[in-house]
């Protein structure tokens, strides 16, 4: 297993929709592999494969609740159906999210509460997953990476200039950029 750059706004293959899974091969299997070392050197909740620059509809997921129960998987060709939008503006201590494409940095987003996601595993067996809060949001992030879609694209009109602003200081927003988890500093 290997930690891989991770990719950052600007990137073309963050901004393009991604290539089905066609079989779980071993090249897929590594991947996987290589993604949950990735996401767990971060550390994140979640990595989908443009991230790691690879055009395909994978992503992993990894997350444990106040209790402490862990959730972690991997989603093959995703399909995603969600409860509408609660209206209003997003709270910014309740609804903040992140990403490791756009890493350092925290915005509020208005998500769906409630997602269900519909998939295959690394095995190609039938995934089903219905889940509310935050692991609703992390499943609706992800979902975005396969669309070619990052949250800052989903950002209202301030909050997306600040991110505009931030990529431009720090260089982003051009093919090529990168950082390695437990290699680069992303605060720099």
């Amino acid at each position: 297993m290997a930690v891989l750059p991770i990719r950052i706004m600007g990137d073309p293959v963050l901004h393009a929709p991604a290539a089905p899974v066609d079989a779980v091969t071993d090249e897929v299997r590594t991947l996987v592999a290589d993604m949950f070392e990735t996401m767990d050197a971060a550390p994140g909740v979640g990595l989908a494969a443009p991230q790691v620059g690879v055009a395909l509809r994978v992503f992993v997921y990894s997350y444990a609740d106040d209790d402490g129960a862990p959730w972690r998987g991997v989603v093959i060709n995703p399909e995603l159906w969600l409860r509408p939008l609660e209206p209003g503006a997003p709270d910014p201590d309740e609804e903040s999210e992140g990403c490791l494409s756009f890493p350092g940095e925290r915005f509020p987003l208005r998500r769906s509460e409630e997602a269900m996601l519909r998939g295959t595993d690394l095995e190609g067996d039938p995934v089903e997953i219905r889940v509310s809060g935050w692991r609703a949001r992390i499943l609706q992030h992800e979902f975005d990476h396969l669309d070619g879609v990052l949250y800052i694209d989903r950002l209202d009109d301030g909050d997306w200039k600040t991110t505009q602003k931030i990529a431009k200081k720090r260089g982003w927003g051009r093919p090529g950029v990168s950082w390695t988890p437990g290699v680069d500093d992303i605060d720099a």
